[in-house]
């Protein structure tokens, strides 16, 4: 019975957006979305409050079964997955009503979901692995859904870099296969330490390798460079869910791999963790970087992608349970954050069709509740209080200083103050310019239309969400805890 419970939040959301595909009516296509994403919720509640031994669906082959399992890792995540894609589809309704193909595009976002909730659930790397291919054929055409060009370079590149990545995954879990005594993931690690000393060297190449391949998935460098050009072709739903929420699927993975296969005290203080750290912290100076530069707003988000999602690998990179507790709120308090900037950024564009910063002059005075919802999620990322982002990053800071790894802690550190600085260089001047336009400033330049109730409402409820989980943390934090609590005990 259990294992239905399992299965359930994983098929249910496929079949619905197959469903979905052939649903050509506006209203009827609303209604049947609205219905399959409220009971995706209620499919989910089961799997919270129980714990139970992994269910084994099928085995494809000697070594290689498809497993299931809902442990407090796979339930954070899934439950912050299902919730935002629940509010994003509200968001959908009306801003997808200027593009066409509407069908197709409730459709795979759908079945996307259903990938995402493999990958949350899946109870060995096998299982991982075929989610997660999964999930990156059902979200390629999300990213072309405009079918122009661009759109179609992106959703390759998109494609060909998400392979590719999950290939490098696939190629450690060949290896791996002999070390391990179990294929299930494990708190802790299930290597066969006797035979795994003989080859550590092998077994750390092993780890940065796989690190890197589902690294891509999270924008870490050196394979990053899909995220600034799949996100500004996309539809502002479709970027707002691979910002927020699918590049933490590469996070998810890359925690499975380190805590679960390989286990944090056979890779601690070695050459391949303090590798992966540096990736980390290149990259979280690097795409501030390149967002301070950048013109288009939704490249300068996917930019700040690349680096706000490094300080969740930088986290869970530490093995310390305070860097991993900082880790798992980065992850939630930027999913919400970046969904909500996303968003916004998409309500301006289809209200007035502005897609430089450079143009965003006055559209606060217009566009109110847009501005401010953008302005809010923004202070959370640059990190300032009350919002959830300085609770993180004050935690990821702490988590750094209790390793008590030298140069790399205090290094982290000054990583993390500096792409603070520029996190604010390049979000706030947008929302000054934006409120504050000056005296010569003439607002009939900017088009005025009605704002819509589905857009705004899933906009303030998203940043308030920000707000007071950064005020409350309390409300989040047993999950954040339970996770901990099973790798490092306590």
């Amino acid at each position: 019975m259990y294992g239905t419970w399992l299965v359930l939040p994983i098929l249910f959301p496929i079949l619905g957006g197959l469903m979905a595909l052939r649903i050509h009516t506006l209203s009827v296509r609303r209604l049947v979305v609205s219905a399959i994403l409220t009971l995706q919720l209620l499919l989910v509640l089961p799997v919270i409050f129980y714990d139970a031994e992994p269910y084994v669906a099928m085995e494809l082959a000697p070594g290689a079964r498809i497993a299931f399992q809902g442990d407090p890792l796979g339930r954070l995540f899934a439950v912050l997955i299902c919730v935002i894609w629940f509010a994003v589809a509200f968001f959908a309704y009306e801003y997808m009503n200027h593009e066409g193909h509407r069908e197709r595009f409730f459709g795979f976002y759908l079945m996307t979901l259903g990938g995402l909730m493999g990958v949350c659930f899946a109870g060995n790397l096998v299982t991982l692995y075929l989610f997660y291919e999964l999930m990156t054929l059902c979200s390629v055409p999300l990213v072309l859904h405009i079918e122009t060009r661009k759109a179609f370079e992106a959703a390759w590149r998109y494609l060909a870099f998400s392979v590719a990545g999950a290939g490098l995954g696939l190629l450690g879990l060949f290896i791996l296969q002999r070390y391990c005594v179990t294929d299930l993931f494990t708190p802790g690690g299930v290597l066969y330490l006797a035979q795994a000393g003989q080859d550590r060297e092998l077994l750390l190449v092993v780890f940065v390798i796989m690190a890197v391949g589902f690294g891509c998935k999270a924008g870490m460098f050196p394979l990053h460079a899909w995220l600034p050009i799949a996100h500004p072709v996309a539809p502002a739903p479709a970027s707002a869910v691979l910002s927020g929420l699918i590049t933490k699927m590469g996070v998810l993975a890359l925690i499975r791999v380190a805590y679960f296969l390989f286990g944090w005290k056979f890779l601690a203080g070695t050459w391949a963790q303090y590798t992966v750290l540096a990736l980390s912290l290149v990259t979280i100076l690097m795409g501030s970087t390149l967002a301070l530069r950048e013109d288009t707003l939704k490249k300068r988000l996917a930019y700040s992608t690349v680096s706000q999602v490094s300080y969740v690998i930088f986290g869970l990179m530490l093995f310390t349970a305070g860097g991993l507790e900082g880790a798992l709120f980065q992850a939630v308090f930027h999913a919400i954050a970046k969904n909500a900037l996303f968003m916004a950024t998409g309500a301006i564009i289809y209200k007035t069709h502005l897609t430089q910063v450079s143009q965003m002059r006055g559209v606060g005075t217009v566009y109110g509740i847009s501005m401010w919802c953008f302005t809010l999620a923004s202070l959370s990322l640059v990190g300032i209080p009350p919002t959830g982002g300085f609770l993180s990053k004050w935690m990821l800071a702490q988590g750094a200083l209790d390793g008590n790894m030298g140069w790399i802690s205090w290094g982290g550190i000054a990583v993390l103050m500096v792409s603070a600085l520029l996190t604010a260089g390049y979000l706030l001047p947008i929302s000054t310019n934006a409120f504050f336009p000056g005296k010569d400033f003439d607002r009939s330049n900017v088009v005025k239309q009605q704002d819509t109730w589905l857009m705004w409402i899933t906009l303030t409820m998203l940043t308030a969400a920000v707000v007071v989980l950064g005020m409350f943390p309390n409300l989040l934090q047993p999950a954040v805890r339970a996770v901990t609590a099973s790798l490092f005990g306590g």
